[in-house]
């Protein structure tokens, strides 16, 4: 039985009056389309018809509920199956048959019932998945069992039909854990939305450290905003009369009136949650390789298993305790614990290892799909970047004359300036009249031989007011600072202009190191930023990324887009991102690669969490997925391997050339050694990274 949270999808088709409702699984991911006449049938009955198909219909609270039966029936199941494998390997003797049918019977009823159910569903649709061989081959290993300790005494083998099926619950229980936060992103940016109402047209007034409540245009007053939550822009933007507003961001320093433009679902923040939903409804489900091949498997082994009875015993003239042995051995052998242990042994082994370096891996699927990823996107802001304005640059004695005037503003700029005479020991002056003047600097005066002289600091339109001429400071000094993206502060004092600081957003330690690392890794990679264009090349040159691989000026719906567009164009897509205008970006990619450090909606949504917050992550990341998708392939040809060389034997096709026919009993220790062999070779991962 797997769980999907898809009610809010049903709902929203039919308040729509649509003839299909598609419900989305987060366990496997698939999607499952009832066709329905909204004229006929209530929402009840669709819930119904969806339940019929095999799936649960719930929300947040229902997956939890679901995950902490997963973990009850887990633990009985290895409770009890502990002393039934012991016993039965290690010590067994007829006289124990009846404790061993009494352990493993609850195990066979509570922990079966979710692949008797699986299977039942399965065939109803007319397909054939793991929970038809699982339900048939525990039944088989189970029924026989209980036949022989009743009725003819033989010996039984009820540790295979327990150990598949508290392995099996495990691996799937844990696979459900992985996924279970995705779902919650969705929710994380509904919360960012303003509680104020505002109607469209509405004139709203904004004091500082407000949240902005919709999307418009200024009408009155001067301020800086912090936009960093949809552009990725880390340095608050100056706005103006006739300025637009997006709804969500917050107003840092002025005081301001703006015109609404857009309420409710028309926001841009609205449309980002838009985007969200329908990347991660709209993601192609990724087929596990064992997946695929159990279509064919089951109906094979059926065949086989009914073959091997129906030609000793009919054919052969066989008793029909050996026919029925070789059938047992069949179902029993072809047991697809180790084929189901194959993937959720290595992906937990290789997620392990990853939070043990602070990489989170949330699914077998990342895993399957970073392998195959071509392009890398990465986000400037926050992630090969530091995300904060730092001073790089000072030009002339002028940095605590500047800091003393800033240490009074709030704008980041001025903080960065205060910051970095703080950490070069400076002692900051009195400072008198100050006063900041929104979107150009700040001024004020100092007490020196009994006369007041005036400072200002700020850019070229401060400078200009003040009849301040730029000339007199070498200009081409500002043109080179601004040439490499950063922004530059002009400092004046008494009317002549003393000298410059250039404050940037500086890159991360790794940044360089990590790009190189992943071109040599045959990786093509992108830089994406809502910075303009000769900000992101400056940043771009300096990471060694070339001009056509810098995507500037994009906000979140382009970011979305953009990789769209590399899909079409045959590319495997990984985005890396720390910020709320990543989630569309990151749901969007094949894989979502977040910063720790980020926000909760780009954690949730990406695919690969980066707790330690080190760009270089992004390669170790996808190396230890490339390793670990390795080791599944290995496990699964081992796991094939193991079924295609012993089934023969179980269907007694050598026994009148070997004079050997597979028991049951050793058909399912033959079974637990080829799970042996798989976990073994799980295990070896931690060598290998």
């Amino acid at each position: 039985m797997h769980c999907v949270t898809c009610a809010a999808s049903i709902e929203n088709a039919l308040k729509k009056e649509e003839g299909v409702v598609s419900a989305v699984a987060n366990f496997p991911l698939e999607k499952v389309t009832v066709e329905y006449d909204p004229q006929k049938i209530n929402d009840a009955e669709i819930k119904q018809i969806i339940k019929n198909t095999g799936y649960q219909i719930g929300g947040k609270e229902e997956v939890g509920n679901e995950i902490k039966k997963g973990w009850r029936r887990f633990f009985l199941g290895l409770v009890l199956t502990l002393p039934v494998f012991v016993i039965a390997v290690f010590f067994y003797d007829p006289r124990w048959n009846l404790l061993l049918f009494a352990l493993a019977t609850p195990v066979q009823i509570f922990l079966g019932l979710p692949f008797y159910k699986g299977a039942f569903n399965s065939l109803k649709q007319k397909t054939a998945n793991m929970d038809v061989l699982v339900a048939l081959s525990t039944s088989a290993a189970y029924f026989y069992s209980v036949a022989a300790t009743f009725f003819t005494k033989g010996p039984v083998f009820y540790e295979a039909s327990t150990t598949v099926l508290t392995t099996i619950t495990l691996g799937i229980l844990l696979e459900k854990i992985s996924r279970g936060k995705v779902s919650e992103a969705i929710q994380k940016l509904m919360e960012l939305a303003p509680k104020r109402e505002v109607k469209k047209g509405e004139v709203v007034e904004v004091k500082p450290g407000e949240a902005i409540p919709a999307d418009g245009i200024i009408v009155e007053g001067e301020t800086a905003i912090d936009e960093s939550m949809v552009t990725g822009e880390s340095i608050p933007v100056d706005k103006k009369v006739g300025d637009e507003v997006i709804g969500a961001t917050i107003n840092k320093t002025g005081y301001f009136k703006f015109r609404a433009t857009k309420v409710g679902s028309e926001t841009t923040l609205a449309q980002i949650i838009k985007l969200v939903e329908e990347a991660q409804t709209q993601k192609a489900p990724i087929q596990r390789v064992a997946d695929k091949v159990v279509a064919y498997f089951v109906p094979v082994v059926l065949v086989i298993a009914v073959l091997s009875f129906s030609v000793w015993y009919f054919v052969l003239g066989e008793n029909f305790l050996f026919s029925l042995t070789t059938l047992v051995a069949v179902l029993t052998i072809a047991c697809p614990c180790a084929l189901g242990i194959a993937t959720p042994t290595a992906i937990m082994m290789g997620t392990a290892l990853g939070a043990k370096k602070g990489i989170l891996i949330k699914g077998g699927e990342y895993l399957e799909k970073s392998r195959q990823l071509t392009t890398i996107v990465f986000d400037k802001t926050g992630t090969l970047t530091k995300g904060e304005p730092t001073v790089t640059d000072v030009t002339g004695n002028v940095l605590q004359l500047a800091a003393s005037v800033e240490r009074k503003s709030e704008h980041p700029l001025a903080q960065a300036v205060v910051k970095k005479a703080e950490e070069e020991k400076l002692e900051l002056l009195e400072v008198e009249s100050f006063k900041a003047i929104p979107g150009k600097g700040a001024k004020g005066n100092f007490k020196f031989q009994n006369s007041n002289v005036k400072v200002l600091v700020g850019n070229r339109k401060l400078m200009e007011e003040n009849n301040i001429t730029i000339q007199q400071f070498n200009n081409l000094t500002i043109e080179q600072l601004e040439g490499q993206g950063k922004t530059v502060m002009l400092v004046s004092v008494a009317g002549e202009i003393r000298g410059a600081i250039a404050v940037a957003d500086t890159l991360k330690e790794q940044s360089k190191t990590a790009i190189a690392d992943l071109r040599k890794m045959g990786l093509e990679v992108l830089m994406i930023t809502g910075d303009n264009p000769r900000t992101a090349a400056a940043i771009g040159a300096e990471l060694g990324i070339k001009k056509d691989k810098i995507l500037a000026e994009v906000l979140p719906p382009d970011k979305e887009k953009e990789i769209r567009r590399l899909q079409k164009e045959g590319k495997v897509v990984g985005a890396v991102g720390d910020g709320i205008n990543d989630a569309p970006m990151l749901a969007a990619a094949e894989v979502g690669i977040a910063m720790g450090a980020g926000s909760d909606v780009a954690k949730e949504t990406g695919g690969i969490i980066l707790v330690k917050d080190d760009v270089y992550d992004v390669v170790r990341a996808i190396k230890l997925s490339r390793k670990t998708f390795l080791k599944i392939k290995q496990n699964l040809f081992l796991a094939f391997v193991y079924n295609v060389l012993a089934i023969p034997i179980a269907a007694g096709l050598f026994y009148h050339w070997l004079g050997f026919l597979l028991r049951p009993e050793i058909a399912a220790l033959a079974m637990i050694l080829s799970d042996i062999s798989v976990i073994g070779n799980s295990l070896l991962l931690r060598r290998e990274t």
